[in-house]
């Protein structure tokens, strides 16, 4: 007993892994992996980062911080400076008239006029303070101006001398989606706020604020107080309607109470009436020596060319390429400057707009036609096909030269990159000045001047106003480079976004540009009109009208700008230009005509004066309609309409990042018009029609009036009249934002299938037999087996487990559908038999209580031919299969001892056991009669830890135990030759490298061992049950799954949906299997591919038919809220569909039957069948089984090639509607759809000649006979049609079914057609089937679309140009396949006439998937035999595919190039294949929105080494990964191999085949988002 103690405290561990046995999932990547996500979530949270996609703060700026790296805000502070000192007497005065009435100050630029509105708001704050003191309703001051600009520059000068808090508002703020909340809390901290009108407006029409809420509105450049502006607007739709005592004080500014070409007094007494205000100017206040007027001079030029011509350097470029219609704008532009400013100044032009940092521009404009050709606005006129392509007719031997081969997009980007490589070279030879020709004559008369007014050093300063914003840019480039003595030019233009042949110039680029002009850093300064108005610019010298003004105001306030003594304002004429000439006359006069208005005016003049003017202006008011919300006293007017209409749309979610927006139809109504707007096709309403308007304008707000009634009474506009799309979104975001893809979550996991707890604890009288064979046999001989269980079994695939050499062998059960009868006897011997195995085999050894067994096993009689009889108990009884011979020798022996004189030979052929080391297994081979225990080892032994002599190697007792026992042996015991064991438990995985080199040759003495009463070949095949019975536990886990759900299908599809091999099986962004499980067979990734089809397609179904007055847009939101993977995870969650998922792979440590007590082995004091098991799941991974269990169900009953039936579909239908738990989806059957729907008014109303003549040419086209015309008809109705036309609505209901339909048949086809693609691969060949691209060629070639109905002017060139290009290039083409895909980017109408179509004829089929359809009145002439017309079968979806599209795709490698054009393809390509790359992420994560609304930001970057390469931010994850792995493209590709190592530190090498393999099998799954 000693020696047994000794020896189990000194032994290893019965069951501890040996050198054989090592795990599979290697913890190394798992480990990379980590390490790049927390440097991805390190990097996101970095200053740059944060810079990048937040706002900028507004008070983090150091005190001597330089000017650009300051705020706008900020530099304006820096510049401002308190403007009150000593206000003359005038402006006292005008202060004082303004405090008793509401006034119009109109005086000159720089007269003060700010200064008066300083010294008003210091009153009315006074008075504001007592107001509140006496505890009345607090006010606030607004201060409106016209700009952006203008709002920070005012800010800046209230700042400075204002002892009051004074906040600024204006649309950069975001203000569209401010709350109420919000808004007060800005008027309660402030007492003045400076912002745009159009901020107030909005305000206003929001109810957030009203009239009598405001103290103080003063309007800076009041003359744009007219027709529809906001300052007008402010006044007719909120500031008449209050009552007259509690209106607020105005105060308006202006230098000319006119701006345009006018009468002067009737515009002056309009504006007068309009704001409610008298007009009070110097002939009122003697303002003579306040403003330092200039003296004007006019300077004549030479007459210049009446057109333009082109230069060398623009004619080199196009007689060397075919330049592409994007840059005909640049031409002609290039042109016109020639011209204007000459030769220089043109080539100037030409090198800016065509420089290399343009390039990612024009290429982004590229790609933006090339994937987003009609930018997701179904109502937007496209561009034409000639600014979309280049024509081969213009082609060059360059354009030739960049391969035929190549994509449409890569040639376009090829020129455009020649284009300007050719002109970074070409333009240094164009960059001197050659002579004064070089420069029009207008450029060198503006020299002559300026030349001697900066003859000597100075303060003196200068503007030049110019028209257009590359006049400036150019103008100061060509005097920088003239290099006059003392002159330091500069530009100043507007913050507008430009055009892409120039560059940005931002407000702060504004702001910074005015703080050098003041300091004298620039004093010559070439402006656009920003400069004529409002902005604080310093008084100049001199003042050059270079291109003539428009208006006299424009006159008046340029020629303000000249304020110092001996000023000069120029005015530049051409000689001979009597417009020019009579211009200068024109603003003169009106002037003077001005002036002297002003001095008519009474000195006391009275309101009441113009109170009919002011009723004119107002009677046009009276008879529109006004809505207001009674809640909150927001208005809706015709007025605010369409900011309201158009806010709306903006906020609508997309997928892309363009803007949408409304579309107006208006029709003649008589003399008088009608409007229709058309919303997006993703907007909740589609449509709305105005009221009878006498003018255009009118008409199109009343319709947007309408439209915004209707969003209201739908509740998509809250009681402020503000969109509740940030409030919905999150219910409609993509699946990938909806649930948490990180396996964070943990979950109870199954380990045991449920039978067994529920049949364990009697001792049965019957048992059924499964018999478990291997036909291929196993690295020793092997005997079948027999699993006998208290439950029948199902039928079982087979599946394959490994050898030690990597051969498969497949494993296959036979299950007896008779159970066999056990009397108590048998039953003894049967468990006496499963209890030795665990001991024998696996060193286990439990508690004798038969009654909690879950299954026993037994062995198959030797030679039993299963093959002949199983599954057939009549033939054979399943009792005669058991040799019950071998179960009572091994129930009598438990096991042979060797004795000295025994015969030797009876030692061989056995199975031999160590008992003190659980990893030592023998079979014996034969007897060694010519070596002794004390020879030597013989060389090329398995290894062992003693190994002096053989029977030294056949003892593992540890040393004391060894000591104890020295001696004792017989030393004239035989010596064996034995095979040793190699314990590989999980034979389901193939074994890795070291295992085929591991030795297994051994010599023993029997003496220290055990010989086993298990024959060798029943060993072998019990060696393999762990791995088998894993699996089959694993079937009958799934199998429980699927019944809860109510799936139908077989044990390998059950489990195949349920298994998730990987860290991120099933996630679509991943690049190669995290923590890969080997040895869990299928995983459930193609299932859940074709089940998520499925479910869209059910689900559209359902949508379309339940909601017969629904939009396209609400049939996504609930489609989308029945399968977004949220919705998933919330009932598989409820329904605890996680235990069942199968994420661990084979465990040694589970396998064991439960129930049993575990006396001796690893566990003994332990009871580990007790504890519960977990397993990390992500939301995700428990969204896609669900998905994947519906596929199971499809997968099993779907018939590819046979006649499609509702009884195939019906299972796949049930668990649907199991899954998605939804109202909308009850469905159980497939007559439960057709029960559904209700056909529309629409759809059945009368039929028009015109409408049976269209199903009439179509069913030549498709030989399918619609019973209801008006159906079809909808199908070929463009959204721009109007529904006030026809009463049919237009194809976007049916598009949205009809895309389903059409993704389930192409998907199906593939799935079946390639059963070994994975889903990556099956995701990106699909892309060519349902692509846009395709489907526009399908409705060409079948004639559709010529039967569109719409109302675009440039839709139908787009179509026949298109037409003609793709059956031309089919001509050409041949017998080739793919030659659609060389052509241009169809219109997007064109595919979705397709996918209308297919739905329009399912729904009219009454949903049948085949329809059986008597053709006998179909007499047109046809292709089709006549012949067989009669009785032909249409198939509506499938026969369509099959007509249309199948033929294309009958070899999926010719668009192998078509996938891989994706750019997250592209990108993983590029790493892998050309940079032999491995370590890189594109990765994605959602972040609190950096603006003020709940809609969240995803940011996605491609990591390279742990380094971000490119990032992007976007609303939809999809769209933020491409633009990502784009940018990435465009930073890595071209980069030789040894340049991208260098660049990024990449050691990389080369996977080994099979590596590589199982990583692109799981890669780049990028493209499926």
């Amino acid at each position: 007993m000693a020696d047994q103690s000794a020896a189990v405290t000194e032994s290893r561990d019965l069951h501890e892994f040996s050198d054989d046995e090592l795990p599979h999932a290697p913890a190394s990547l798992t480990e990379r992996r980590r390490a790049q996500k927390a440097k991805f979530e390190e990097w996101l949270t970095s200053t740059d980062i944060l810079e990048a996609l937040k706002p900028k703060a507004k008070n983090v700026d150091a005190k001597e911080a330089a000017d650009e790296q300051l705020s706008i805000e900020k530099l304006m502070a820096k510049q401002g400076a308190e403007i009150i000192k000593n206000p003359r007497e005038y402006q006292w005065e005008l202060f004082q008239r303004a405090q008793k009435s509401n006034t119009i100050a109109v005086l000159d630029t720089g007269s003060g006029k700010t200064l008066i509105a300083v010294l008003l708001l210091k009153w009315i704050i006074d008075v504001e303070l007592e107001r509140r003191a006496t505890g009345e309703q607090p006010q606030i001051a607004f201060f409106l101006v016209a700009s952006v600009t203008l709002v920070y520059q005012q800010l800046a000068v209230l700042q400075q001398n204002l002892d009051h808090p004074v906040a600024r508002v204006c649309g950069a703020d975001g203000v569209d989606n401010w709350s109420k909340a919000r808004w007060m809390k800005l008027f309660v901290e402030n007492k003045v706020i400076v912002a745009t009108a159009d901020v107030l407006h909005a305000c206003l029409a929001h109810s957030f604020i009203s009239m009598k809420q405001i103290s103080l509105l003063i309007f800076d450049e009041a003359h744009h107080a007219k027709k529809n502006h906001a300052y007008a607007r402010i006044v007719k739709d909120f500031y008449l309607s209050e009552d007259e005592g509690r209106r607020p004080r105005i105060f308006g500014m202006t230098a000319s109470p006119i701006d345009a070409k006018t009468d002067v007094v009737q515009a002056a007494s309009e504006l007068e009436s309009l704001l409610h205000s008298q007009i009070a100017t110097t002939a009122d206040m003697s303002l003579v020596e306040a403003v330092k007027k200039p003296k004007e001079h006019v300077f004549q030029y030479d007459a210049l060319p009446t057109t333009g011509s082109e230069t060398d350097f623009l004619r080199s470029i196009k007689t060397r390429f075919a330049v592409p219609a994007m840059f005909d704008g640049i031409c002609r532009q290039s042109v016109e400057i020639s011209r204007h400013l000459g030769r220089w100044c043109a080539d100037l032009y030409l090198a800016n707009a065509l420089s290399e940092r343009k390039l990612p521009q024009y290429e982004l404009e590229a790609d933006r036609k090339y994937y987003y050709r009609d930018g997701g606005k179904r109502d937007s006129p496209m561009l034409s096909e000639n600014e979309d392509s280049i024509s081969t007719s213009r082609r060059t031997p360059i354009e030739i030269a960049v391969g035929s081969n190549i994509s449409q997009l890569d040639k376009r980007q090829a020129v455009i990159r020649a284009i300007i490589a050719f002109v970074e070279s070409e333009q240094s030879k164009h960059a001197a000045i050659r002579n004064e020709t070089d420069f029009s004559p207008k450029v060198l008369g503006l020299k002559r001047f300026l030349a001697p007014e900066f003859e000597t050093p100075s303060s003196r300063r200068c503007i030049v106003f110019v028209e257009r914003r590359h006049t400036a840019r150019l103008l100061s480039a060509t005097f920088k480079r003239f290099g006059v003595p003392n002159l330091r030019p500069g530009f100043l233009v507007g913050a507008n976004n430009p055009e892409m042949d120039e560059d940005n110039f931002t407000t702060p680029m504004q702001v910074l540009t005015m703080a050098k002009f003041r300091s004298g850093e620039i004093n010559c300064l070439f402006c656009t009109t920003v400069a004529e108005e409002g902005l604080d610019i310093p008084d100049c010298n001199l003042v050059i009208r270079f291109d003539m003004y428009r208006t006299m105001i424009q006159y008046v306030q340029s020629r303000g700008r000249a304020r110092q003594r001996n000023s000069k304002f120029l005015h530049m004429v051409e000689k001979g230009n009597s417009v020019h000439a009579e211009l200068l006359l024109q603003v003169r006069a009106q002037e003077r005509a001005m002036r002297r208005f002003c001095q008519l005016l009474p000195e006391n003049r009275r309101l009441y004066g113009n109170e009919g003017i002011l009723e004119t202006l107002m009677t046009k008011e009276k008879a529109l309609r006004t809505y207001i919300e009674e809640s909150t006293g927001t208005k809706l007017t015709y007025g605010n309409a369409l900011v309201c209409l158009a806010n709306f749309i903006s906020s609508i979610p997309t997928d892309t990042d363009d803007m949408l927006q409304p579309t107006y139809i208006v029709n003649s109504h008589g003399e008088k018009f009608v409007a229709e707007v058309l919303l997006p096709g993703n907007a909740p309403i589609r449509s709305a029609i105005g009221k009878v308007c006498t003018k255009k304008l009118l008409a199109k707000c009343s319709a947007a009036w309408e439209a915004c009634r209707e969003l209201r009474r739908k509740e998509y506009l809250d009681e402020h009249l503000m969109p509740i799309y940030q409030k919905k979104l999150p219910a409609m975001r993509n699946a990938l934002l909806a649930v948490n893809m990180k396996t964070t979550n943990m979950y109870v996991m199954k380990t045991k299938p449920s039978m067994w707890e529920q049949t364990r604890g009697t001792l049965p009288s019957k048992l059924y037999v499964s018999m478990i064979d291997f036909p291929d046999g196993l690295e020793h001989p092997n005997r079948p087996l027999a699993l006998l269980t208290r439950p029948p079994m199902p039928h079982f695939p087979a599946f394959p487990v490994f050898l030690t050499d990597g051969r498969p062998s497949s494993v296959r059960s036979s299950v007896f559908d008779q159970p066999i009868g056990v009397n108590e006897q048998q039953l003894d011997k049967l468990s006496a038999f499963t209890y030795r195995i665990f001991k024998d085999v696996f060193s286990k050894t439990y508690d004798y209580q038969p009654a909690h067994l879950s299954y026993w096993l037994g062995p198959a009689k030797a030679g039993l031919e299963l093959s002949k009889m199983s599954g057939n108990a009549q033939n054979f009884e399943a009792s005669n299969a058991i040799d019950w011979a071998l179960v009572d020798e091994v129930f009598t022996h438990e096991e042979y001892k060797w004795t000295p004189g025994a015969d030797s030979n009876f030692l061989v052929d056995k199975f031999v056991v160590d008992s003190w080391d659980g990893s030592r297994k023998f079979f014996s081979i034969a007897v060694c009669r010519d070596m002794k225990p004390l020879d030597p080892v013989p060389p090329d032994t398995a290894k062992a830890k003693w190994d002096a002599n053989i029977l030294e190697y056949s003892n593992s007792l540890f040393k004391q135990a060894r000591a104890r026992r020295e001696g004792t042996w017989n030393l004239d015991q035989p010596v064996l030759e034995a095979v040793k064991i190699l314990l590989r438990r999980n034979m389901l995985a193939t074994p890795e490298k070291k295992e085929l080199t591991l030795r297994t040759k051994a010599f023993l003495c029997p003496e220290p061992l055990r010989i086993s009463a298990l024959p060798p070949a029943v060993a072998t095949s019990c060696f393999a049950w762990p791995a088998i019975i894993h699996r089959l536990e694993s079937y009958l886990i799934a199998l429980e799954a699927s019944k809860m759900i109510g799936v139908d299908c077989s044990p390998q599809m059950a489990l195949a949906a349920m298994t998730k091999d990987s860290d991120n099986s099933g996630d679509h962004d991943k690049q190669e299997h995290i923590n890969f499980q080997h040895g869990m067979g299928e995983n459930y990734e193609r299932l859940e591919f074709i089940g998520d089809t499925f479910l869209k397609t059910a689900t559209s179904i359902s949508t379309f038919i339940q909601n017969p007055n629904d939009n396209e847009f609400e049939f996504h939101v609930k489609r989308m809220l029945m399968l977004c993977n949220q919705n998933l995870f919330n009932v598989a969650k409820e329904l605890k569909l996680y235990e069942y998922v199968r994420s661990i792979a084979f465990s040694r440590r589970l396998w064991y039957p439960e129930g049993l007590k575990l006396l001796e082995g690893k566990g003994a004091n332990k009871q580990e069948e007790t504890s519960v098991i977990k397993h990390s799941l992500g939301e995700k991974t428990i969204a896609d089984v669900c998905e994947a269990l519906i596929g199971a169900a499809y997968v099993t009953h779907d018939r590819p090639g046979d006649q499609w039936q509702p009884s195939h579909w019906e299972n796949a239908v049930r668990a649907v509607t199991r899954l998605v738990n939804s109202a909308d989806h009850t469905m159980l059957t497939w007559s439960d759809y057709i029960a559904a729907y209700e056909k529309p008014s629409y759809q059945t109303g009368e039929v028009s000649a015109s409408q049976r003549d269209l199903a009439e040419k179509v069913e030549r086209e498709h030989p399918y006979h619609f019973k209801y015309p008006r159906l079809l008809r909808s199908a070929f109705i463009h959204p721009s049609q109007p529904v006030m036309y026809e009463k049919v609505p237009n194809y976007q209901r049916l598009e949205f079914l009809g895309d389903a339909l059409l993704d389930m048949a192409s998907i199906a086809y593939l799935f079946h057609r390639y059963p070994d693609r994975d889903p990556q691969w099956l995701t990106e060949h699909k892309m060519a089937m349902v692509s846009n691209k395709f489907l526009g060629a399908v409705c060409v070639n079948v004639g559709f679309h010529l039967h569109l109905r719409h109302s675009s002017a440039i839709l139908q060139h787009q179509i026949a140009d298109y037409a003609i290009e793709l059956l031309e290039t089919k001509r050409v083409a041949g017998d080739a396949k793919d030659y659609w895909t060389t052509v241009s980017d169809p219109p997007k109408c064109l595919p979705d006439i397709v996918e209308a179509y297919v739905g329009a004829a399912f729904i009219d089929s009454n949903f049948d998937y085949n329809v059986s359809s008597t053709m006998g009145n179909f007499t047109h002439n046809l292709v089709w035999d006549a012949a067989n017309l009669a009785t032909i079968n249409v198939q509506v979806v499938r026969d369509f595919f099959d007509m249309h599209i199948k033929g294309y795709f009958e070899d999926m490698s010719i668009y192998d190039t078509f996938a891989n054009n994706h750019p997250c393809t592209h990108l993983h390509n590029l790493l892998q294949q050309t940079y032999a790359c491995q370590e890189y992420r594109l990765m994605a994560k959602e972040l609190p929105s950096v603006d003020t609304v709940d809609r969240k930001d995803v940011v996605a970057a491609v990591m390279v080494h742990d380094e971000v390469v490119a990032f992007s931010k976007g609303r939809s994850g999809r769209y933020a990964r491409l633009r990502a792995a784009q940018m990435a493209i465009e930073v890595i590709d071209g980069l030789a191999p040894f340049e991208f190592r260098s660049r990024f530190g990449c050691d990389c090498t080369l996977m080994e085949t099979a590596e590589k393999e199982t990583v692109n099998n799981a890669a780049h799954a990028d493209c499926n988002v």
